[in-house]
């Protein structure tokens, strides 16, 4: 209600009634008549989500230097991982195959595991599809029973209805189911079609960064030239020393006899630097992967959740990601309770 302005008797008032707004479902094509002017609604049938002013579309450049970012860190990737491989190869096996046939053996077998699998992990992961959603009919309501495209959008990128759980990536062009995040080393998204091959390569890569990091320390200390001490000093009156003279007393010597070091040794102590810096990266990275999955969530719903809300954690949501139905509390008690008669 609100007072007549051109009116000068008093109590005298005019009803102001909103205008009702006409406007079709796109999920499954019922008018739809709202008090006012909703930019966003609801559909009272299907349970589709319209939104009347959706964002625009990226120009071309941006997602052309977005393909180009991607495929720039994928290639710097493979040739930093080939690099550590063949560097590896090369620098510490002539080495390893002085031990022994036995010792040349396992670690050749070692070296071809963690190599084969980091590398065919990393390549599905990155070529394979994030995550597609199925397809579901929209547009007529013949087609769309009740609730069938509840809390559903229309993407206005892709042209076609997303479900709750999928996002659209602006970088890969395309909706993502159970949409994790977009990852430009891999050069694409991590989603429900790829999830558990991405865990599975930065588990790969852990173990192989780490058993790198183990034969470049055992090989360097045995090729590393002859330590050089202070003339005035045995390595016995050092050791009896203090730990800040002692430890001054090796790094002095290791400093001068880097220079003596061959190239062998020098790829030796770039693989050394380098597995460790890879280590820390991705075991952070693992870390928190594993964090999400025990929690039930993915890292785009750690983003948009608010403060203090909760889901449902437990060792049950890793069990089922990894491929097992029942959580392994579950299979422990039932192998527990095997074997036991139930007396009527």
């Amino acid at each position: 209600m609100e007072k007549a302005s051109n009116n000068n008797q008093e109590g005298h008032y005019v009803a102001y009634m909103p205008q009702s707004h006409e406007t079709i479902c796109w999920g499954c094509g019922l008018r739809l008549m709202l008090p006012s002017f909703s930019p966003v609604f609801k559909c009272g049938w299907c349970g589709a989500i319209t939104n009347q002013n959706p964002l625009k579309h990226d120009s071309r450049c941006c997602s052309f230097w977005r393909r180009v970012r991607d495929r720039s860190f994928l290639t710097i990737l493979i040739v930093f991982m080939l690099l550590i491989i063949c560097g590896g190869v090369w620098a510490s096996f002539p080495f390893v195959f002085s031990l022994g046939y036995i010792w040349a053996a396992f670690h050749s077998l070692s070296t071809v595991f963690f190599a084969t699998g980091t590398m065919y992990s990393f390549i599905l992961v990155a070529f394979r599809h994030a995550g597609e959603q199925p397809s579901v009919l929209y547009g007529s309501y013949e087609v769309v029973r009740k609730d069938g495209l509840d809390n559903y959008r229309f993407c206005h990128y892709c042209e076609k209805p997303k479900s709750p759980q999928t996002h659209h990536c602006r970088s890969c062009k395309t909706c993502i189911l159970d949409m994790d995040h977009h990852c430009p080393f891999i050069g694409n998204c991590v989603g429900a079609g790829n999830h558990r091959l991405f865990v599975t390569f930065l588990v790969f890569a852990v173990i192989s960064n780490f058993y790198a990091f183990l034969m470049s320390i055992y090989v360097g200390w045995h090729v590393w030239p002859p330590l050089v001490y202070d003339p005035g000093y045995s390595l016995e009156e050092l050791s009896k020393s203090s730990v800040g003279r002692f430890s001054a007393e090796i790094l002095h010597a290791l400093a001068n006899t880097a220079f003596l070091l061959s190239a062998r040794g020098i790829v030796l102590i770039y693989l050394c630097i380098a597995s460790v810096s890879v280590e820390v990266g991705i075991g952070l990275l693992l870390w928190q992967q594993l964090q999400f999955i025990y929690e039930g969530k993915t890292y785009l719903d750690h983003l948009s959740s608010r403060d203090g809300e909760v889901g449902e954690s437990g060792w049950h949501n890793i069990s089922v990601f990894f491929g097992c139905p029942y959580p392994i509390s579950a299979l422990r008690l039932s192998s527990s309770h095997t074997g036991k008669s139930h007396k009527k």
